[in-house]
């Protein structure tokens, strides 16, 4: 029996032309469930001269990509730059625009929030943000269904921005705020285990583990070697695709170069990516000379010849949750060297498809890569594993688990009101 096509509306803090690796998923989610027949209101942050004009022009697919859908209805919420990021965005305040209002004329069968938390402002801790949990409102008041995804490890980011000496003296509130947010929703889905086990902690409410965070795995592949950016260069490459941020940690890998080239001389650190610290990195990385290259950004095939191209991909963040350049580089055939986080135990099996190195541990770090490097066949063997690891995650296969669950959700949702006797307005 064909099931029937869902109205889902779906609001995200982020989405092209920011870029992140939640506007890149957000954007394949709604672009499969539209090829799926789904009826979709994406609601999304809005791009205006507030922002850099580099934020505007990046060629990322968008909008323009997923438009020509019949079934696709698109609202872009007011916004301005984040206080400690300015090339991302903020929803302004609800006495701006009215969630309530958008959903009243769509009528959705279920609401999707992606990273609710930043739709709030506790990026921010409250400094900026929409305000209020985003269509709980209009959820409660007609009783449908509304879920939100979680992508971002929120409580290490208040962490790196606000300090750790203001950390510790929120600490003791911070298991109410997020019971508080979570229980507005019907579920809270997490990509990673381990993350859902740290927020459970926290006192998270209607919590659920749901692999929704996939790759694409036929775009993502080793063949895209020949798309190499620096196709004469035979060095040994290292590779980090991100943004160029406090929490991403990018620093550590200057910290790690050094150590690494005393072993594997000829050794070469790519890093690719923009952010707020794009300075000081470049500023740290002149004094290794040709050693360490600062990209920038990268887009298109080119960032695919970069993950087939790299010998090991490098991840010093430990902020992490179920990281997406980690997927597309293991997917690319590239062995993976990360830090021990939330979800990195569910990306990395040590020895097999890379290794873990301690958080914040320069040495360990560099001894996992010497030990890659100088070993060319535990090398061919990690290469050999790296794309079969990471297969199961593939966005077809997790595209189809989450639609599963928005059609639980929603029967389960009817069967409800009928035995209440509920009338949705």
């Amino acid at each position: 029996m064909t099931k029937q096509k869902l109205r889902i509306a779906l609001f995200t803090g982020l989405y092209a032309p920011f870029l992140t690796g939640v506007s890149v998923a957000v954007h394949q989610r709604v672009r499969w469930l539209l090829e799926q027949g789904h009826e979709v209101f994406l609601i999304h942050p809005q791009i205006n001269d507030r922002y850099p004009k580099n934020v505007g022009d990046r060629p990322m697919p968008g909008l323009s990509e997923i438009q020509s859908f019949p079934n696709l209805t698109t609202y872009a919420f007011p916004t301005k730059p984040l206080i400690f990021y300015k090339s991302l965005p903020q929803p302004l305040h609800y006495r701006h625009w009215s969630d309530t209002k958008l959903l009243e004329k769509f009528k959705p069968d279920i609401i999707v929030v992606e990273e609710a938390p930043q739709m709030r402002g506790l990026y921010s801790f409250f400094l900026q943000g929409y305000g209020r949990p985003v269509g709980t409102q209009y959820a409660r008041r007609t009783g449908t269904p509304i879920i939100s995804l979680f992508h971002t490890d929120i409580v290490e980011y208040i962490k790196y921005y606000f300090g750790k000496k203001f950390f510790s003296l929120v600490r003791p509130i911070i298991p109410i705020l997020v019971k508080q947010f979570s229980n507005s929703y019907d579920l809270n889905f997490f990509p990673s285990q381990e993350q859902l086990k740290k927020y459970k902690a926290f006192k998270c409410q209607r919590a659920e583990y749901l692999s929704y965070q996939g790759i694409d795995c036929e775009k993502f592949h080793p063949r895209n070697i020949c798309y190499d950016p620096i196709p004469n260069d035979k060095r040994p490459t290292l590779l980090f695709v991100g943004r160029i941020t406090a929490e991403k940690n990018v620093n550590q890998l200057i910290d790690i170069y050094p150590l690494i080239a005393a072993k594997i001389p000829d050794v070469h650190l790519v890093i690719v990516g923009s952010g707020p610290q794009d300075r000081e990195i470049r500023e740290r990385a002149q004094k290794f000379a040709s050693g360490i290259t600062i990209w920038g950004e990268s887009h298109g095939t080119e960032l695919l010849g970069w993950f087939a191209r790299a010998d090991i991909f490098v991840n010093p963040s430990i902020t992490e949750n179920f990281c997406t350049t980690n997927n597309e580089a293991l997917a690319s055939g590239t062995p993976l060297i990360a830090v021990v986080a939330p979800s990195t135990s569910e990306q990395v099996s040590p020895g097999h498809n890379g290794f873990l190195a301690q958080p914040n541990n320069s040495i360990d770090f560099a001894q996992k890569v010497i030990a890659i490097l100088g070993n060319p066949e535990l090398k061919a063997e990690m290469t050999t594993n790296a794309r079969p690891s990471i297969i199961d995650f593939d966005w077809s296969t997790c595209m189809e688990k989450f639609e599963d669950k928005l059609y639980q959700i929603v029967e389960g949702s009817k069967k409800v009101e009928v035995s209440t006797g509920a009338i949705k307005l």
